[in-house]
């Protein structure tokens, strides 16, 4: 899946449009005023028509004689589509359709990465435990702000699916990678959130050690850590709702 360009007058249109579907303030079923929203957005009405090819083409709109441009309904949406998830989680707010949304992901990271890692432990080169070394070095550095947490995070999870050179799996990344940063911009922003680094160091020794089982239960052992933190915001943990957890 190759990520929409976020760039220019089209792009920025593309994303507004995006964001307004996905965050509800441009419902399901809604017909489009074009020339309200030329208006609105301050571009040309060929601009707009050109953006919402790129949305119909991610299935969120679609088109129709004497009904206009509408929003199709959510089941319609392309949710694993990297720009749509991407799009979901960059709007500014948690909404409880990204927490929905979520909760979603952790199932879906519980059936793909232990089996995923198991793969990686079988697998591993040495260049892969060396991105798997540096991710959980800089997982481990102090910083003040949550974004480094995040992308150290990323980076590691991204080298697990890597280590498996299964290609169908190294593409997966496009498609949690949204969410997961999302959720660790919220946990990492949080007092209350477990150190991340033990976990994933176990996972990363299993690996080293072509330990399937291990690295297995090594993960699984993670996710469950995960979904602990994500209890938490469910739980309505002041904490993780302060301007900083967006």
């Amino acid at each position: 899946m190759t990520r929409y360009a976020r760039r220019g007058v089209h792009g920025q249109t593309v994303e507004a449009l995006a964001r307004r579907i996905l965050g509800g303030d441009i419902p399901e079923g809604a017909t489009l005023d074009l020339v309200a929203l030329q208006s609105e957005l301050d571009v040309s009405l060929t601009a707009l028509r050109e953006s919402l090819k790129v949305l119909a083409a991610k299935g969120m709109v679609d088109a129709r004689q004497k009904r206009g441009t509408f929003v199709r309904a959510r089941g319609d949406w392309n949710l694993l589509d990297a720009d749509v998830l991407r799009w979901q989680f960059e709007g500014g707010r948690t909404t409880e359709a990204d927490r929905a949304l979520l909760r979603n992901l952790a199932e879906v990271r519980a059936i793909i990465e232990p089996a995923a890692v198991r793969l990686a432990a079988q697998r591993r080169t040495e260049s892969d435990l060396v991105a798997l070394d540096e991710a959980l070095r800089a997982m481990g550095e102090d910083h003040s702000d949550a974004g480094h947490a995040v992308e150290a995070d990323l980076a590691f999870h991204r080298a697990l699916l890597d280590a498996t050179h299964n290609e169908l799996l190294e593409r997966m990344e496009m498609v949690i990678e949204s969410g997961l940063a999302h959720r660790d911009r919220i946990v990492h922003s949080s007092p209350h959130s477990e150190n991340p680094v033990p976990a994933h160091r176990a996972v990363l020794d299993a690996v080293r050690e072509q330990d399937a089982d291990a690295a297995e239960a090594a993960m699984r052992a993670l996710l469950e850590q995960a979904g602990r933190d994500l209890d938490r915001i469910d739980d309505g943990d002041d904490d993780t709702k302060g301007p900083g957890a967006q």
